[in-house]
């Protein structure tokens, strides 16, 4: 059996201080090798520029070498400060630096992705700080945050297949800053499912309500895009009265789901407590039948039993009935997937994840951003992972 040699105290800080030595001179070389890389650069701009070797005259000269400045750039390696070589026309910026640009790109990349993982722009100046030595300005990082713009643009205006199968609407609630105080913004999400099982958060519209005319403005925006519904069998909602009105103006041959998660949670808010477990066993009998005969017998059974004691809501639900029903017409392996929000539901709760440290956002444009940013990172992460239901299906 080898024995055991005890670890002194002495040979403990030995092997800490060599760490420290070895990552300070890592660092401090890798700083020093990049600021002689981007001054060699710089001079080399100069000099091919120049036509001719430093201290030769030449009658064919069209400039002078003027010495140069000093500009600090902000790397992965830290913060560099930079002899830029210069002539008395004009200044050689070397190739991986742009005009006024201060951060080299992986320091911008960093900035956007850590504002667009959940962290508030104070925060990511912070993080910032302990890489580069130099902490980002909460103003800063929301001036570099903008350039994704352009990209959710392009995500709205996005050409749209007509192959789309199954459609999941809901809504989340985000908090806004504005002049008059802090509100909510709604913001609209469509969900896609193909019947191969491939998926894809589709669009979203920002709005102050869940009102027909809003869904209508998202659906309108989905059937510009190309979405023209020869192809599409259900939509699955949350049970918004604006949207049921709205998805016959612009898809009324697709079939309508309502889901039963809201509905059970409608059914069970008013019920005494005495009664909640035999209500809520009564109402998932009807779900749960083994076919749409056995469901709507099952719910004349819940009527016979609690028509006396909530009569509204059993009327509410017996109005209701058909469109809690349509998944019924479906795959039996489908009914589970195919009778809530619930597929949605789960992108909803990376939002709230996200959105969380932020409290409340600036403005209405970064909401935008950070849902764009969401959504299409789930996207590229589908491209490789189908709904295996789904496709069983197909």
């Amino acid at each position: 059996m080898a024995k055991v040699i005890p670890i002194s105290e002495h040979f403990q800080h030995f092997v800490e201080e060599l760490k420290d030595s070895f990552w300070g001179d890592l660092q401090g070389e890798a700083q020093r090798t990049a600021k002689r890389f981007f001054e060699r650069l710089s001079e080399q701009q100069r000099d091919r520029y120049m036509g001719d070797a430093r201290y030769v005259r030449s009658a064919k000269r069209k400039d002078h070498r003027n010495g140069y400045y000093l500009r600090d750039f902000v790397t992965r390696f830290g913060t560099l400060r930079l002899r830029i070589a210069r002539s008395r026309k004009r200044g050689f910026l070397p190739a991986v630096m742009a005009k006024f640009q201060r951060r080299a790109e992986e320091v911008c990349l960093l900035i956007r992705e850590a504002f667009l993982r959940g962290i508030s722009t104070r925060q990511v100046g912070r993080v910032v700080g302990v890489l580069t030595g130099e902490v980002v300005s909460a103003q800063t990082v929301s001036q570099l945050t903008r350039d994704l713009d352009e990209a959710v643009r392009q995500f709205h205006q996005a050409r749209l297949e007509d192959q789309w199968a199954y459609l999941f609407l809901d809504g989340v609630s985000l908090r806004v800053r504005r002049p008059s105080g802090r509100q909510r913004v709604h913001m609209l999400v469509a969900y896609g499912v193909r019947r191969d099982g491939s998926r894809q958060l589709l669009a979203f519209l920002r709005s102050n309500g869940e009102s027909q005319s809003a869904w209508e403005g998202l659906l309108g925006d989905l059937y510009r895009r190309g979405l023209r519904g020869q192809n599409l069998l259900l939509i699955v909602t949350d049970g918004c009265p604006g949207l049921a009105a709205a998805i016959p103006t612009v898809y009324p041959r697709a079939l309508h789901q309502r889901c039963w998660v809201h509905k059970m949670r409608n059914i069970l808010e008013r019920v005494r407590k005495r009664d909640y477990d035999e209500v809520k066993k009564g109402a998932q009998a009807i779900y749960g039948a083994e076919g749409r005969r056995q469901a709507e017998a099952a719910f004349r059974a819940f009527r016979r039993r609690w028509q006396r004691d909530y009569g509204p809501m059993v009327r509410r639900l017996e109005r209701d009935l058909p469109e809690l029903l349509s998944f019924f017409h479906f795959p039996r392996h489908l009914w589970k997937k195919l009778r809530t929000t619930n597929i949605i539901e789960r992108c909803f709760v990376e939002v709230r994840r996200r959105t969380r440290p932020m409290v409340c956002f600036v403005n209405v444009q970064s909401v935008d951003r950070i849902i764009y940013s969401i959504f299409q990172r789930f996207n590229l992460e589908w491209k490789t992972r189908t709904l295996k239901l789904f496709t069983q299906a197909a």
